[in-house]
């Protein structure tokens, strides 16, 4: 019986929006790629792309050989864990892509791995390059494809079939914003690996939040109300749903730890704590509303809102001094999760200054971020120094 490895992988930039998929039919005893598969699809979800990418796969190798054994290796743990039957599939939009990829081949010929993003690089790029060329409406088909250049090498000394490389007059830049994973910025550039992904969660409502205090590291330190432990509990079903997140951190604060324990437990892993991530020290207006601020303490509030160097009365922290604080925290967390996607749990000060930083943005540009309570968002960040926010303030999960 031969054996097939097929890798799979989509993509979508908006989450919902422009979406592709990349399957590549490798032959499993010598690594050589037999043959590929892509497409933009038009405006989908990530996991959408992603099962189609996977159906393309399969078929794929039931064209080659119907009654070959075939592994399936993904990046994808939601969809690894769905098809190996795991997980439960809910989401309506993917139960019949499941179903289509279970009846293209005997179950007992296919099986499933998960593997690192780094190492799904080919199924990666033909992803982005049908999106690329999807986008600006061209046609494209993977004899295009440069996707064969970060091929990883075959198991034995057999040549890899050849690739057509594209013209350099095709090569595309990226659009600021996309999630390009394999090489961001011009398409041109060298492959500089799977990015180090944060998804940065703000913890859920304590007491205070509802009643809009300032509520920083200085203050009583509150615990979760019973309002933001359920948004905990929702954020933790969306972050398992999806799949992806490989470690949990928190700040050392009350309400971030009892959020991402919640979370870390419904993920099945370890929490860790940085205090790099605590919420900004906010002086004597711990407790107090913006209104009450202003009207005890008006210059000194003018004052902070005007230059990122005032410090809040009563010898606070301040927004320049955030920031460099989370600079470093995330320079070093970045150079020690390369490659791999992260779960921090913090405030949003420090969330927005994530934001703030990866954008290049100015300081004053903190007050016009709207950060909801266990709210969602995300930022990628690449070999290069480069940066790009994937996600922002995303409440889906805290729908009824």
């Amino acid at each position: 019986m031969r054996e097939f490895i097929v890798e799979a992988d989509g993509g979508s930039r908006g989450n919902p929006g422009p979406a592709g998929y990349g399957a590549v039919v490798r032959d499993a005893a010598s690594g050589e790629p037999l043959t590929e598969a892509a497409e933009y699809i038009g405006i989908a979800t990530n996991n959408v792309a992603e099962y189609r990418g996977l159906l393309a796969g399969l078929r794929a190798a039931h064209a080659l050989d119907p009654t070959a054994a075939v592994h399936v290796r993904m990046d994808s743990k939601l969809v690894v864990e769905q098809m190996s039957g795991r997980w439960k599939i809910k989401h309506p939009d993917m139960k019949p892509l499941a179903a289509q990829a279970r009846s293209v081949l005997p179950p007992d010929q296919v099986t499933y791995e998960w593997i690192p993003r780094e190492q799904n690089k080919h199924a990666d790029r033909l992803a982005n390059e049908a999106m690329d060329a999807g986008a600006k409406g061209q046609q494209w088909s993977p004899a295009e494809s440069t996707a064969a250049l970060n091929a990883p090498p075959p198991a034995t000394a057999a040549a890899p079939v050849p690739r057509r490389a594209a013209p350099s007059g095709e090569r595309r830049p990226q659009a600021p914003g996309e999630q390009r994973v394999s090489a961001p910025g011009w398409s041109s550039a060298p492959d500089l690996g799977a990015p180090a992904t944060f998804v940065l969660l703000r913890h859920g409502e304590t007491p205070l939040t509802p009643q809009k205090r300032f509520s920083g590291s200085g203050g009583t330190d509150p615990s979760l109300s019973e309002a933001g432990r359920e948004q905990a509990h929702r954020a933790a079903e969306a972050l398992a749903e999806r799949g992806t997140i490989q470690s949990v951190i928190a700040s050392p604060l009350t309400r971030t730890r009892e959020t991402a324990t919640i979370v870390a437990t419904r993920l099945g892993l370890d929490l860790t704590i940085e205090d790099g991530l605590r919420e900004t020290d906010f002086g004597a207006w711990e407790g107090l509303t913006f209104g009450e601020v202003r009207d005890r303490h008006p210059d000194d509030l003018n004052a902070w809102l005007a230059d990122p160097e005032a410090h809040p009365t009563g010898g606070g922290e301040s927004f320049a001094e955030t920031a460099t604080r989370i600079a470093a925290t995330r320079d070093k967390l970045v150079a020690t999760h390369a490659g791999r996607t992260v779960l921090l749990v913090s405030h949003v000060t420090p969330i927005k200054t994530f934001v703030r930083l990866a954008l290049g943005a100015p300081p004053e540009s903190l007050f016009r971020m709207e950060l909801s309570a266990a709210s969602l968002s995300a930022v990628a960040y690449y070999a290069d120094g480069n940066a790009s926010v994937r996600l922002f303030n995303d409440t889906s999960h805290l729908r009824p």
